[in-house]
């Protein structure tokens, strides 16, 4: 038996999944076997401690990454030593090391890859002003065409002129600059400085067509190209385990690192999305849609281009800021209960448990209540960090089913805007994320959006699973190429293998909820324009 080790760097946990593979060929066969039967043999998830919040500025210290890291894959270990021969037997029968981790983050290192300062994260905007000046350096348009996305101050390019102009000094003892929070568990497992051309596709630096450092963008913003990390694609294999960290760690000295993959290329690997029309909404604290294409999108503002793990395939991704955070607000507003508080402003089980029967009572329309979702600014359908939101349509019997269903109406709202930027009409949905447990809300969305939608079941370890899949890619490739199989062939093997174990549960869209959203929706969009003109 050989495993997996897979991780996901997030903003609120480390998630580890430890996937086994009943193939004693691993690395040695000539083909990738498709009856290779995989399993997930262990998980942990370890809350991650919060980030910096102060005047909109998000940073987490990368040390905490690191620490959570080390201890997620030793409670994967103690869950697996009654299994087997124990926690040596365990490590060293990991073939390989991958991660996925939350993108578009600013961490600088110095040479020995201890952290300069705290990672600003991706949600942190405090570079517009320098994102103004790179755009006139540069180019607007140009910038949109070789980059693939707007230039703006959540990039880390332009978050890099802040740190040089507010933070000389620790940009000064920058050795090495990375973009994603798994990058740098990469980097003090292999000391190798890398990104993956998924993640890297966010920093504002990469040429999206030729999935390289654009250089004259890069001299534009005034930094040095020379701390930026090395490209690959996401199963390429950029190191191994050295002998001082498999003592800290436990990790077999020699085990294979892999590159990885950003988050929101491995949700939509996982989700077995391969061509127009095919669509996947992850619903987390934040929201985002994703297609793919033979190109970059680029005539439609705030939808995100990222390079995907296909051959010259992309992914064309709508972000959104708003989305299972409107959920948790609208509980602790609305189904909250004192005796079961847990004191520290999260709500409880019951809470959610109140919330559901909210929505069970609830009606199509929530009786005219309509509800602009914007509670923390928003990235699409607009770009605004200081929208907020508002309800309109109250009256004496608005309860508070309909203030809790109008919220979560809402957002899917806001999500039948993102899938109007796609060319392509929806004919394969998949939703995951915390928001899909959330069965109302699942079919609000059906119908809001006139499509069948699959809840996928195994959500939660799909993204393990695809992740395990690329390892299993790398191993076999060499071996495939060597007896004339073209290069990237066993990607679309990976994919085939991917969508052959989705199973879900199916949301059919309603006709007249269909014909009663589709006139709420024109309201919704006239929504915004009158309330930003009153902020």
């Amino acid at each position: 038996m050989a495993y997996i080790a897979t991780f996901d760097m997030g903003t609120t946990a480390v998630k580890a999944v430890l996937v086994s593979v009943d193939d004693d060929r691993i690395g040695r066969s000539e083909a990738l076997d498709d009856d290779a039967r995989m399993e997930i043999a262990a998980s942990a998830s370890i809350t991650l401690p919060r980030s910096v919040e102060e005047d909109g500025w998000h940073e987490q210290d990368p040390e905490d990454w690191w620490h959570c890291f080390i201890e997620a894959w030793h409670a994967l270990t103690d869950a697996l030593e009654g299994m087997n021969a124990g926690k040596d037997a365990t490590a060293g029968s990991v073939v390989g090391i991958i991660l996925s981790g939350q993108m578009q983050d600013v961490i600088t290192v110095d040479s020995q890859c201890r952290p300069v300062r705290k990672a600003i994260l991706y949600s942190d905007g405090r570079a517009a002003h320098q994102a103004g000046l790179l755009a006139e350096a540069y180019g607007e348009d140009r910038f949109l065409d070789v980059v693939g996305n707007r230039c703006e101050g959540s990039l880390p390019l332009p978050k890099l002129m802040w740190l040089k102009e507010h933070e000389p000094q620790a940009y000064a003892d920058t050795a090495h600059v990375l973009f994603d929070a798994k990058d740098y568990i990469v980097a003090r497992l292999t000391g190798s400085y890398i990104g993956d051309v998924t993640a890297c596709s966010t920093a504002g630096a990469m040429n999206i067509r030729t999935r390289s450092w654009e250089k004259p963008l890069i001299a534009a913003a005034g930094i040095d190209i020379g701390i930026f990390p090395e490209l690959h694609s996401p199963q390429d294999i950029v190191g191994r385990v050295s002998r001082s960290v498999s003592a800290l760690t436990g990790f077999a000295q020699g085990t294979a690192v892999f590159a990885g993959i950003g988050d929101a290329g491995a949700t939509t690997l996982a989700s077995a999305v391969t061509k127009s029309g095919e669509y996947n909404i992850n619903i987390g604290t934040s929201g985002w849609i994703a297609g793919v294409s033979e190109g970059p999108i680029t005539d439609q503002p705030g939808l995100a281009n990222l390079a995907y793990a296909m051959p010259e395939g992309y992914i064309n991704g709508v972000p959104f800021l708003n989305a299972g955070g409107v959920h948790g607000w609208a509980t602790r507003v609305f189904a909250a209960g004192v005796e079961d508080s847990n004191g520290d402003g999260r709500s409880s089980q019951q809470d959610f448990d109140r919330m559901s029967g909210l929505l069970e009572r609830s009606v199509p329309g929530s009786h005219g209540v309509l509800c602009l979702p914007y509670l923390v600014g928003e990235r699409f359908p607009v770009m605004n960090a200081d929208i907020r939101g508002a309800y309109v349509g109250i009256g004496v019997n608005t309860d508070r089913a309909d203030m809790a269903r109008a919220s979560l109406e809402g957002v899917a709202f806001s999500l039948r805007q993102g899938l109007e930027c796609f060319d392509a009409k929806a004919e394969d949905i998949t939703l995951v994320g915390g928001g899909a447990r959330e069965g109302v809300w699942c079919q609000i969305l059906a119908d809001v959006l006139g499509s069948r939608i699959e809840v996928l079941d195994n959500a939660a370890v799909m993204p393990a699973v695809a992740l395990s899949c690329l390892v299993l890619y790398t191993f076999h490739e060499e071996k495939r190429q060597e007896n004339g199989a073209p290069v990237g062939e066993g990607i679309g093997r990976v994919l085939g293998r991917l969508r052959s174990q989705r199973h879900g549960t199916l949301y059919e869209a309603k006709a007249g909820a269909m014909k009663l959203y589709d006139a709420a929706y024109e309201r919704f969009v006239r929504l915004y324009p009158s309330v930003n003109a009153m902020q």
